[in-house]
């Protein structure tokens, strides 16, 4: 089964050519389940639903409460949040706030969905963390919080947990090591979700996620580093959600446009019913 994650960079810049480069790299890559942030809805059309449309995928998706602030900065209304785009049907789903501060305080929210894979229910999370860089101390409240959603949700199935997103931290932070859980305690007993790419990619592959070939980020000045992360929880009975391979994906234009000021984050995870459609990081 392959999971990814990606923000989608809202409304900003060649938004119409970009969903139609987000969509041709959905297609080339083919993940069967998708934690989208960023995601926006304006004038009766959202973008998951767009590329849930033409790709045959469900979705479902949260709106952040006070999208004001971004909607200043574009000078345009539009609604923004994150998404899930799953093959398979979604047998439930829940949302919940996260903590803001008085910076930071746009309403942002974590989506869980449970993916009704064949034979074992995927029980699937995104986030969208705060951004500042010295926002470390809000995003190990929100982290705190993700832990306690996604243990809220994960016994529908013996499939492990995963969760992606967004989450503007380095991979050595306290907020990333805290939501493991395995490098430092963990935010509550009995929590522990892997990074699918600090633990299982090639050391010596391209990582970051905010990367300065984007001529968006190379204007912001950098770093390159990875702030999109996959996680996924220990592994199920007769090793359920153990990661096969980790790749990037949305690394160079399409069609001469670059679908994202983000590039995603696809891992491949052992899921019996879905397995065999797919070669490793195809």
């Amino acid at each position: 089964m392959r999971v990814m994650t990606w923000n989608v960079w809202w409304r900003f810049g060649e938004w119409e050519r970009r969903r139609e480069a987000i969509l041709a790299e959905l297609r080339r890559r083919r993940p069967d389940v998708v934690g989208l942030q960023e995601v926006w809805q304006a004038g009766g059309e959202n973008l998951a639903g767009w590329l849930a449309d033409r790709l045959g995928m469900h979705w479902t998706w949260a709106e952040w409460e006070r999208p004001e602030p971004w909607q200043a900065r574009i000078g345009a209304e539009a609604g923004i949040g994150v998404a899930v785009l799953s093959r398979w049907p979604i047998a439930a789903r829940a949302a919940v706030p996260l903590p803001g501060d008085e910076r930071a305080d746009d309403g942002r929210l974590a989506l869980h969905a449970l993916i009704d894979a064949p034979g074992h229910p995927v029980p699937f999370f995104t986030a969208h963390l705060a951004p500042a860089p010295d926002a470390s101390a809000l995003r190990c409240r929100q982290v705190s919080v993700l832990a306690e959603f996604i243990a809220e949700h994960r016994a529908a199935s013996a499939f492990p947990p995963v969760s992606t997103g967004d989450f503007n931290a380095w991979p050595d932070s306290d907020e990333v090591r805290m939501f493991g859980g395995y490098k430092t305690a963990p935010p509550l007993p009995g929590h522990v979700m892997v990074d699918a790419w600090g633990e299982y990619a090639d050391p010596s592959a391209p990582s970051a996620t905010w990367d300065m070939a984007h001529p968006q980020v190379a204007a912001a000045g950098g770093p390159n580093i990875r702030i999109d992360y996959v996680h996924v929880g220990l592994p199920g009975p007769g090793g359920l959600g153990t990661v096969r391979a980790v790749d990037r994906a949305g690394t160079a234009p399409v069609d001469g446009v670059w679908p994202s000021d983000h590039m995603a984050v696809l891992a491949d995870l052992v899921h019996p019913g879905t397995d065999g459609a797919k070669t490793p990081a195809s």
